[in-house]
């Protein structure tokens, strides 16, 4: 991670003590969270990431932001204090009140954002395979909250396996996303996604993949996949907003094809749609002479 921190309304050194042990989301993994793009100083879909954030607060009662352009301004604050134009940012909004353990504080939630360099994720990505890693029925699912223990437990012991990403299946032994992506498969000139049903997260890069981005003679729908539906695709892919449109290289037991030009085509559409955003949303630098 870089240098400095937001907490809150301030820029602190990421060494700075801003945290106590009563603030009940600490302890509890009660909070929401969201990884966001930094893309030539622009906070790419944050209003997607936003939306996503205020919805998963509501469900799990987590107290949020009401100032959508506020929390943008601070989190651009947080780029320029870290020079941090092309970067990758981490929010967290933390609940700090009710319960035993509940300390002094003054404030209902905390806002926490952090950024860091971008990861090179390689050429492509080896999935194990999980069984019942997603309870597709609960009513929580698809909330991205801060109780990240259990993916985090699932990729660390498929890295310790020889593998990169793990891919989760729900109890209904369906293909539900990866631990921290989600997945595709391209059948000729269709790709497919799991539903939100699945138990997977609705990942800004997948929604946008359903809703915004067009590759000519492609199509990209929900579909439930099982593991032979992937065994079966032309190819499969990963998604997640620092990844773009990652292949599959290899899949724990199954014998993967790498053929068709479904994700380049849709790489590249994505990528011009990523262009078109930033260039919409970049400030404009003041006329020379000017403070």
């Amino acid at each position: 991670m870089h240098r400095f921190v937001l907490h809150n309304d301030e820029i602190r050194e990421c060494g700075d003590k801003l945290l106590a042990a009563g603030q009940v989301g600490l302890l509890t993994g009660w909070g929401v969270f969201s990884t966001i793009r930094v893309a030539s100083g622009v906070l790419f879909a944050f209003e997607r990431h936003w939306a996503r954030m205020k919805r998963d607060a509501a469900l799990v009662c987590v107290p949020f932001p009401t100032d959508v352009e506020h929390m943008r301004s601070r989190l651009l604050s947080l780029v320029k204090a870290n020079r941090a134009e092309n970067a990758t940012l981490r929010v967290v909004v933390v609940r700090n009140r009710d319960g035993t353990w509940e300390g002094p504080t003054s404030r209902d939630f905390d806002l926490i954002a952090l950024t860091a360099d971008l990861t090179d994720w390689g050429s492509g990505v080896r999935l194990a395979v999980e069984p019942n890693a997603r309870f597709a029925a609960s009513p929580y699912t698809g909330a991205k909250i801060i109780s990240w223990a259990p993916n985090l437990a699932s990729l660390e012991t498929a890295q310790a396996a020889g593998f990169d990403e793990v891919l989760l299946l729900n109890e209904r032994g369906e293909a539900s996303e990866c631990a921290s992506a989600n997945v595709f498969a391209s059948e000729g000139s269709e790709v497919f996604t799991p539903p939100l049903d699945s138990g997977c997260l609705p990942g800004v890069t997948r929604e946008l993949l359903l809703g915004e981005v067009r590759a000519e003679g492609i199509t990209v729908r929900e579909k439930a996949l099982r593991l032979e539906d992937l065994e079966r695709a032309d190819e499969v892919f990963i998604t997640s907003t620092t990844r773009d449109l990652l292949p599959v290289v290899s899949i724990e037991g199954l014998k993967i094809r790498r053929q068709g030009g479904a994700r380049q085509r849709l790489l590249a559409a994505f990528r011009s749609y990523l262009e078109a955003y930033v260039a919409a949303h970049r400030h404009p630098a003041p006329p020379e002479g000017r403070n």
